[in-house]
Parts: structure tokens; C-alpha cells; sequence
């Protein structure tokens, strides 16, 4: 990539060294044969012989010089001390171009080669800007218009080939192969020159894919990674529960288990007995509850510590609403929505694991949830504008939602077809308590 911008840029001070030796050329030669003709003493008849000659040939060498130093020291600004303003650099390209027209109005069109240079110029500097169309339009028809033949259709312009003409045979054929050499030369470094930047574009597209395919590589390992540890988290989850569960239920259920065997040993001989140990057992039973509902409990959400359920829901969307691309709504009709914990807790998490599925593997933009009663019920949907799932697989997501309407008697289907659909139906106790 490296050589291909040494290439280009080697180019363009290729062109721009021509296009010198090529102005000079031209004004030189008309100054020179100018004063020659003068010196000859046949003004005169070379006036009658041509349609125009060109006003003070010495002072349009001058501003011809002039210009391209100019346009020299424009190039030098861009090329090497880089304009950080973009529009710096844009009006730099507007004055090149102002600049070259008027270096073509001055050798009365018999030139417009600098044009090229120009235009070498605009491709280089707008390949990735949205006014490069512009620029390359303007450059086209400034080419084409400033052509010999077309503008001396309807202007009276002299021609270098007059001033050839001055000259012997001989010397008419070498004056006209230099001519003739410089204008082909500007023109094959301007296509070497597109050829260039064709092949470092090629370069740069090249790259870009094979940096999308390493990103896309570390993005398939980051996926299985981030499903790797969720699984690792969900065991150490199960290993914490089961743990405390078997601490908890196991010394309760051992005590209570013993207890009762006195108490089967003692009710036929000693029921007051028996019934200050059922007591106790009856205590024990309770405070066991109670570890287990302690435990159960950690894993309710934060939010849900924090806030009822409907401010919870609204907090989770709004954070989405704020963090992601993923635009979601939500409307209850269920006033209060306040029920009891583990209806809550399944609630929060059926809706946040749709909204998780449908980013992560619907690619969704808008997710609705709707909450309405009926019939005693309680009806979630949660529907997404992803691609969809034409059949849809049993996966941990999904189950994780079956089985969490399943502890609360409730139903769930899905439906893929348009987007993704969660469709869950509730029994709610509606204020009821148990133990």
C-alpha cells in the first residue's frame, strides 16, 4: 500500500513537471518566434496571413510563470503540509482549477493539458468525499471545453500551428514532435496516474474485507466465549443453589424427620410430650421456610428490590431505549400491576429474556410488550421486528421462559413468522397469599 502511494505521488510531480516544461515551452516559443518575426521584418505579412496574434507575448509569459508557481505552491500546501480543514482543501482544488483556466485562456487554448493535472488532483483528494462526483463533472467539461477546435469555432484565436509554420520544413517537423511528445506524455502519466489509484483503491477494499473477516472471526470466538461463560455461570448458580438447598432442607428435613420418630415413640405414653415435640418441630419447620425464602429471594433482580414491577419494566426499557439501537415500547393495561413475588419475578425475567433473544439473534429495531387481563389471566406478548425464525429450535432462552410460566401453571408459545412473538398466558393469584 506503501508503494502505491509513492507510485501516485510520483506521478502527480511527474505531471506537474511537465506541465512546466510544457507552458514554458509553449510561451517561450510564441515570445521567441514573436521577435523573430519582428526582427525579419515581415510582421506585416505574417498578420495578414493568420486570424489573431497573441497581445504582449512577453507579459503572458510572465502571468503563464506566474500562475504555475501558484499552482505549484498550492500542490506543495496540500500535498505536504495537509490541510486539517477539509474545506481548506476543497477551495485549494477550486483555485488549481481557477488558476489552469486561466493558464489555458492566456496560450489562447492551443494547451489545456494542465487541465489533466488538475483533474489528477481533484481524484486523488475527493476519492472518499461526497463531492467527488462534482469535482470530477466540473473537470470532464472543463477538459472538453476548452478544447482548440471547439473554442475557435466561436472565438478568434491564434493558433500555434501559425507560428510553426514560421519555420523551415526541416524545423516544422521537430517543433511539432516536441509539441506533439509533451501533449502525449501529460496524457499517458494522467492514465498511469488513474491506474494507480484503480489499484491502490483495489488495495484498500482488499484489506477492509480481510479485516471484516478477522473481525467477524474474533466476534464467532467472543459469541462462544460469552456462551462458554454464561453456561459456567448458570453451573456455579446451580452448584451455589443446590448447596444451600441441601444445607438448609437436608439439617431441617433431618431434624424433622427425627423428631417425629420420638414423636410416634412417645404419643401412646407420653402425649404432652409428644405434643411440646411437635411444637418444636412445628418451629423448626417454619425457620427452615424462612432460609428458603431467603435463598430463593437472592435471586430476585435488583431492579425488582428497588421498584414495583411496572417501574422496573420501564426502567429496563428505557436503559435499552438509551443504550441501543433497538427502539422499545411498552403498554400495560393492568392497574395496579403488583402481584406477588415469584409472579413478579417471572414477569421481569420472561420480558427481559425476549428482549435480550430479540437483539441478539433476531437483529430486531422495535420490540412492542403488551400487558392486558383476561379472564383472571394475565397475557404478555412481546413481539420483535427481527428476521424471524422459520422453525423455531428448543434453545436455553426459550426453555428458560417455558419453565419459568411453567412454576406459575401458565402457558407460552412462539411463533417466528413475522419477526419473533412471545405469547404467555398468566394465572395470578391477584393478592392471595401462601407459604
Amino acid at each position: 500500500m506503501k508503494a502505491k502511494r509513492i507510485e501516485i505521488s510520483l506521478a502527480k510531480y511527474l505531471m506537474l513537471f511537465l506541465n512546466w516544461v510544457t507552458v514554458v515551452a509553449v510561451t517561450g516559443f510564441i515570445l521567441v518566434t514573436t521577435n523573430n518575426i519582428r526582427d525579419s521584418y515581415i510582421a506585416r505579412d505574417f498578420i495578414d496571413g493568420v486570424e489573431a496574434i497573441p497581445w504582449k507575448p512577453e507579459a503572458i509569459f510572465a502571468a503563464c510563470v506566474l500562475l504555475m508557481g501558484a499552482l505549484s505552491l498550492s500542490f506543495v500546501m496540500r500535498d505536504i503540509v495537509h490541510f486539517k480543514d477539509g474545506r481548506l482543501e476543497a477551495g485549494s482544488l477550486f483555485f488549481d482549477f481557477a488558476v489552469s483556466i486561466g493558464i489555458v485562456y492566456l496560450l489562447n487554448f492551443n494547451y489545456n493539458g494542465i487541465l489533466l493535472w488538475v483533474f489528477a488532483n481533484v481524484i486523488f483528494y475527493t476519492k472518499n468525499s461526497s463531492g467527488q462526483f462534482l469535482f470530477m463533472l466540473l473537470g470532464v467539461f472543463s477538459f472538453v471545453g476548452t478544447d482548440y477546435g471547439l473554442a475557435s469555432v466561436n472565438y478568434s484565436l491564434y493558433d500555434i500551428q501559425d507560428y510553426i509554420e514560421y519555420y523551415n520544413v526541416g524545423q516544422q517537423s521537430y517543433i511539432l514532435g516536441i509539441y506533439n511528445v509533451l501533449t502525449s506524455l501529460n496524457m499517458a502519466l494522467f492514465i498511469i496516474f488513474c491506474v494507480f489509484v484503480i489499484q491502490e483503491q483495489r488495495g484498500t477494499i482488499q484489506q477492509v474485507n480481510e479485516l471484516y473477516e478477522e473481525l467477524q472471526r474474533a466476534n464467532e470466538k467472543l459469541q462462544k466465549y460469552a456462551a462458554m461463560k454464561e453456561k459456567m455461570g448458570q453451573t456455579k448458580e446451580r452448584n451455589r443453589l443446590a448447596r444451600e438447598i441441601h444445607d438448609t432442607l437436608g439439617h431441617t428435613l433431618t431434624g424433622i424427620s427425627a423428631g417425629i420418630d420420638a414423636c410416634i415413640a412417645t404419643i401412646d405414653i407420653a402425649p404432652d410430650k409428644t405434643k411440646n415435640q411437635l411444637e418444636v418441630i412445628s418451629g423448626v419447620t417454619r425457620e427452615g421456610i424462612q432460609e428458603v425464602r431467603r435463598s430463593v429471594s437472592r435471586l430476585r433482580p435488583d431492579a425488582l428490590e428497588r421498584l414495583s414491577l411496572e417501574y422496573a419494566i420501564q426502567k429496563m426499557v428505557e436503559d435499552n431505549n438509551a443504550l441501543t439501537d433497538t427502539k422499545v415500547s411498552f403498554e400495560c393495561q393492568v392497574q395496579p400491576l403488583r402481584f406477588c413475588e415469584d409472579e413478579e419475578n417471572a414477569i421481569y425475567r420472561v420480558i427481559q429474556e425476549s428482549l435480550t433473544n430479540a437483539m441478539r439473534h433476531g437483529k430486531a429495531t422495535r420490540v412492542d410488550i403488551r400487558m392486558w387481563r383476561k379472564d383472571g389471566d394475565v397475557r404478555l406478548t412481546i413481539q420483535d421486528n427481527g428476521i424471524g425464525c422459520a422453525k423455531i429450535q428448543p434453545g436455553f432462552g426459550t426453555e428458560h421462559i417455558r419453565e419459568r410460566i411453567a412454576l406459575l401453571n401458565g402457558t407460552v408459545t412462539f411463533d417466528g413468522s413475522h419477526g419473533f412473538l412471545v405469547d404467555a398466558t398468566i394465572p395470578i393469584r391477584w393478592g392471595e397469599e401462601y407459604d
